[in-house]
């Protein structure tokens, strides 16, 4: 590894002008993707901005706008969190399957969605509940959706001089049912084969779907929505049989590639599977689920 500057920043905003005064630079949160890649790249590297100490990007809270997660926040502490775990066990789910112990203790939430890998597996489940990312920069704050976040393999809507500070699931999808499932050669320290979540919430009086999301990993260059599926079920009824044909025109949304772990044929039965499985999961969570006042609307 080559000698490089190294910058600590004291909060996101102190992280934002480093970033802007040393362009461009790569930033270090938890560091279980960014030193591997150092080690390994053969390009020269000129400056390190750590910001792992920057308390402000590390709340997990409730509030007017949702549920809001600070980017440094580690896969751990959201498996811990109390408030995570009785509104989205599936956020919980995807964050098991992340990496080994040490991984999930370092990594954080932020830094996985930034390497914006197609098999990214916290993706899926905040694409499908709509999920909001919060970014700083020398202009101030902007938002976006996180769906429109990832721009390509590895590649984000960050500017070099801009940070992810923050992950906000709308207050009207707060407790919205949602399930993820991944698919890989083994159960754990694998990448996905596929990965996919699915959110919905039911009309109580007719039993049928509304506000469905469907969202898929490893099956394109970026994730993705299965809008054909999603506009398929929206206003149909919650049926095993309908959840079966949503998996079916998934397939349709997905464009898998064929490589060493799996043809592009094997992930798209993957698809057809995991997507009726995952609806079903969440339809299951119906019950014990209450949508926020004008949720369903």
């Amino acid at each position: 590894m080559r000698a490089f500057e190294y910058f600590t920043a004291t909060d996101s905003k102190h992280a934002v002008a480093l970033l802007a005064e040393h362009a461009p630079a790569r930033v270090l949160a938890g560091g279980t993707d960014l030193l591997a890649d150092l080690k390994a790249s053969t390009h020269p590297l000129k400056t390190v901005v750590d910001i792992s100490r920057a308390s402000d990007m590390r709340t997990i809270e409730v509030n007017a706008r949702g549920l809001c997660i600070g980017a440094l926040v580690t896969h751990t502490e959201i498996m811990a969190s109390k408030v995570i775990r009785d509104m989205f066990p599936a956020l919980v789910d995807a964050a098991h399957t992340i990496g080994a112990v040490q991984t999930r203790n370092l990594g954080t939430l932020g830094g996985n969605l930034v390497t914006a890998v197609p098999s990214v597996d916290s993706g899926p489940t905040l694409v499908a509940l709509d999920a909001l990312v919060t970014i700083a920069g020398p202009a101030g704050n902007r938002s976006m959706p996180l769906a429109e976040f990832f721009t390509g393999p590895r590649k984000t809507a960050l500017k070099p001089d801009e940070l992810l500070v923050e992950i906000v699931v709308p207050k009207e999808n707060l407790n919205k049912p949602a399930h993820f499932l991944k698919m890989g050669l083994r159960k754990g320290q694998a990448l996905a084969l596929v990965n996919a979540a699915s959110s919905l919430w039911i009309e109580p009086k007719k039993s049928t779907c509304k506000n469905v999301r469907i969202a898929l990993g490893a099956v394109a260059p970026t994730v993705i929505r299965a809008k054909t599926a999603e506009k398929f079920l929206e206003g149909r009824a919650a049926t095993p049989e309908n959840f079966a044909e949503a998996g079916r025109l998934a397939v349709e949304d997905a464009r898998p590639i064929s490589d060493m772990r799996a043809s592009a044929e094997y992930r798209k039965d993957i698809v057809a599977v995991l997507t009726k499985r995952t609806l079903a999961a969440a339809c299951a969570q119906v019950g014990a689920a209450k949508a926020p006042k004008g949720a369903r609307k």
